[in-house]
């Protein structure tokens, strides 16, 4: 393999999400020297901030997007076999009722939904009885009937560090904290100018071909590169709250609201339940710094209010997020019925160093989106080897989609001082590295100090020399979850503990 260096590399790729991340590690396996450059932290912005699910689509059928949803039926399976820690298998409840489309229309809709993506290991669709089923528990009365079917979770932000770790081993440099300031072309390439966010030293890179992937600053790159800022791109901010577990059950709920927006309910880190998203055109604002505000959360509380029988009260909120998605403006009235298809466009007229810019997209099909962006890219990468990644896992990966009880079994076994949360919890956070992570530790003193629901120095030790993490937002909002649990305190420690290593780090140096 090619190895990036600070000097010059094959490919440059802009942007620390999904599809950025993506695209590296496809890259760095077909053997090209690949720099990642993200001007925060990985997943950082919108990202980390989906709803969270690998899914088809089922309500792009409605608008005829046959190959959009088949390609993304199809990756649910690729993924929960290349990631099966952090993607699991999810069944949704769709309670039926007269706004919907008449039941055998749905029934067929759903029957094109099972068959359309060739899946092997995902259960079907099946119709329920809500009066006599556990799903029916926490809804209204009237909502007597439904179907249940197939889709998958994903923790969306380590799905993007796992695309990042992947692409550093294969010999991709990841740099985050550092902006592109500058981007020209010269002869035989692209110069950018690098500046590290937190020190600001400035390097420069040369780069053959540059890959535009900043996500909802896309237009923003591209005119810092000095071409054609995109006319057809389409902010769409999406919030989410989420609260107290409202119900007891596995399965997820979808439902569709009297505006026709689709609302989910998910079991979420066991004791909390997942509800978004919204969907409105984001106009004006640093994306970086969009929140969720009173009015949107207000509109999640009562569109699942219009189902359960339990309203949820301001009060039962214990976390809202937000995010912005760049897609392509295909003319859509509504942002909710713009396409989330991606659209990549090629700068390189007459032979000019090609810069190739992302627009759209879902995380079910980062991984598609990064053979396409590659296709794109190969006649000015002749060197460029096959397509890879649809049978390679990533890390952490290497063990059957349904192995999570026996790697947890393991993992007890032979560090018998955890107990099942805490095994299950780092299994579904590292997987087959889970091991490593605990770098092999005899007894839970010798995972140093313990900051709260079982977070531990040596964990957060590991996130740091392995995964970027540098902040304490780092750790508790995107490399795990347990920002929900630790308290004001606790997260104080946690700045302080990891402030002291970096200085230790620079010491070092």
């Amino acid at each position: 393999m090619a190895t990036a260096s600070a000097g010059r590399v094959d490919l440059a790729v802009i942007g620390g999400g999904v599809n950025g991340c993506g695209i590296a590690r496809d890259a760095a396996g077909r053997g090209l020297s690949v720099l990642l450059v993200e001007q925060g932290d990985l997943a950082g912005a919108t990202s980390s901030a989906s709803t969270k699910l690998i899914h088809g689509g089922l309500r792009y059928l409605e608008h005829y997007a046959f190959r959009l949803v088949r390609e993304a039926l199809v990756e649910r399976e690729v993924l929960l076999s290349a990631a099966p820690h952090i993607v699991r298998p999810l069944r949704f409840v769709l309670p039926h009722h007269r706004g919907l489309r008449p039941w055998p229309v749905l029934r067929l809709g759903l029957f094109l939904y099972d068959h359309l993506g060739g899946r092997r290991i995902l259960p079907g669709t099946r119709s329920l009885d809500l009066r006599h089923d556990a799903a029916g528990v926490p809804l209204k009365p009237g909502f007597t009937r439904g179907f249940e079917y197939s889709d998958c979770w994903v923790e969306d932000s380590r799905l993007v560090l796992l695309n990042a770790r992947d692409a550093a081993a294969r010999g991709a440099q990841v740099l985050t904290r550092t902006r592109c300031a500058a981007a020209r072309r010269a002869e035989g390439g692209w110069r950018l100018t690098l500046r590290d966010v937190e020190t600001g030293s400035v390097t420069e890179v040369a780069a053959r071909a540059l890959v535009n992937a900043a996500g909802p600053w896309v237009a923003q790159v591209a005119e810092l590169a000095g071409v054609a800022r995109p006319q057809r791109v389409r902010l769409v901010k999406g919030s989410h709250i989420v609260t107290r577990r409202l119900f007891d059950h596995d399965r997820c709920y979808i439902f569709q609201n009297t505006d026709s927006r689709i609302v989910f309910a998910i079991p979420y880190e066991d004791d909390f339940t997942l509800i978004g998203t919204t969907d409105q055109d984001f106009t004006d604002g640093d994306p970086s710094s969009v929140a969720a505000t009173a009015a949107e959360e207000a509109y999640l509380r009562d569109a699942v209010g219009a189902y359960f029988n339990k309203q949820v009260a301001p009060e039962d909120v214990v976390w809202r997020y937000s995010g912005v998605r760049s897609l392509y403006d295909d003319g859509a009235t509504l942002a909710q019925e713009a396409t989330r298809d991606y659209v990549l466009t090629l700068d390189a007229a007459e032979a000019a160093a090609p810069i190739l810019s992302v627009f759209g997209g879902k995380i079910t099909t980062y991984r598609r989106l990064a053979e396409a962006a590659l296709e794109k890219l190969a006649p000015h990468l002749p060197e460029l080897r096959a397509p890879w990644t649809a049978r390679a896992s990533l890390p952490g990966g290497d063990f059957p989609w349904n192995g999570t009880a026996a790697l947890e079994a393991a993992l007890r076994r032979d560090h018998p001082f955890l107990d099942n949360s805490e095994a299950r919890r780092l299994v579904r956070l590292y997987g087959t590295e889970a091991p490593a992570v605990l770098g092999g530790a005899r007894s839970a003193a010798e995972l140093g100090e313990e900051f709260g629901a079982g977070l531990t120095a040596r964990e957060v030790q590991w996130q740091m020399r392995e995964e970027w993490a540098r902040s304490a937002e780092d750790v508790l909002w995107r490399r795990t979850r347990l920002g929900l649990r630790l308290t004001p305190a606790q997260q104080d420690r946690l700045a302080a503990f990891m402030a002291s290593q970096r200085v230790a780090e620079r010491a070092a140096e």
